[in-house]
């Protein structure tokens, strides 16, 4: 297994060729790299300073923003199931689409309109929010918004509007019953139906069966960030919850009822919680808030540190195959 990670400090190559995990330089040094994908021999790296290309895995790399009028990127997907389409979330908040593999950019300006409509904003920036996540079913598409809500789009991207149950207002506390809170970290759409919705937010840990028409908590009293949900088995998900956005008491735990129950998978943090859970074959990563990445075997949970805080990650994608 070997996988390429987003740094505050470039690209890395991480690999357990001898035991033990490693990593390489794989260029972008001096940048702040924020989001990473790889497919179809082309790699995507989302900067604070726009996105950058690798066509020989990492050993080069170039600017690819043209369309990209914000180049603060917090996000970078692409559709599972349609080649050449991908995705990219910006702080503040905007949302841009590339139908050729990433060459050019096109904004969707309905999501800056809702934007300054509804007033986003960031609890840490000056920024109006920003678009953090993305999830694919089909033609169905989704969008996490940090300070904002949750976005959606019927047609595969071409236009966008606030879901049903997220009435794009950026307030804090508990939100009417049925509606999702607005602090949206990320979105999972299960394979199985695009009904089948799941989203970690700064108020608790949402779901939604209808495709995010209503929503309910299935983890009221955390603030989390990321969520694994098997793609085999909607009921079995691990989450790594923590008590505030300073990752107190943050942990990881596991579910095989649907979120009924949650049983705990690791010792509670001090100030370090997960960012984003990455599936690769066989194997389930973490990436934690100190910038370190931790490892677990499936469908074992046995969880640990592979490598420390010092290789500050921000994101991590499978290489290439």
């Amino acid at each position: 297994m070997e996988l390429f990670l987003a740094t505050q400090n470039g690209v890395l190559l991480a690999h357990n060729r001898t035991g033990n995990w490693q990593t390489e330089a794989r260029g972008l040094n001096g940048r702040i790299v924020t989001s990473i994908i790889a497919r179809e021999g082309v790699i995507l790296a989302g900067t604070t300073e726009g996105i950058f290309r690798s066509d020989d895995l990492g050993a080069s790399w170039y600017a690819q923003s043209n369309g990209l009028t914000e180049k603060h990127v917090r996000w970078l997907a692409y559709h599972p199931d349609i080649s050449d389409l991908e995705f990219a979330g910006t702080e503040p908040a905007a949302l841009f689409v590339s139908r050729d593999g990433g060459e050019n950019w096109v904004e969707r300006p309905e999501v800056a309109e809702l934007r300054d409509e509804h007033g986003w904003w960031l609890p840490y920036s000056p920024e109006a929010g920003c678009v953090r996540g993305f999830a694919f079913h089909g033609q169905h598409t989704f969008a996490a918004v940090e300070v904002g809500g949750l976005l959606c789009s019927d047609d595969g991207g071409d236009s966008w509007q606030l879901a049903d149950g997220s009435n794009g207002r950026p307030e804090f506390g508990t939100p009417p019953d049925g509606l999702i809170h607005p602090d949206v970290h990320s979105i999972v759409v299960h394979p199985s139906s695009h009904n089948l919705l799941y989203a970690p937010t700064g108020g608790g840990f949402y779901h939604s069966n209808n495709g995010g028409v209503s929503w309910q908590p299935l983890y009221a009293d955390c603030y989390v960030r990321a969520v694994w949900v098997n793609p085999a088995n909607s009921q079995e998900m691990v989450l790594g919850p923590a008590e505030n956005a300073g990752g107190r008491n943050g942990r990881i735990e596991y579910t095989t009822d649907g979120g009924q129950t949650w049983q705990p998978l690791t010792e509670p943090q001090p100030r370090n919680m997960v960012e984003r859970f990455v599936q690769g074959d066989d194997q389930l990563f973490a990436v934690m808030s100190n910038g370190s990445l931790w490892h677990a075997p499936l469908p074992s949970q046995s969880w640990s540190e592979i490598l420390s805080p010092a290789t500050k990650i921000e994101a991590a994608c499978q290489k290439l195959g």
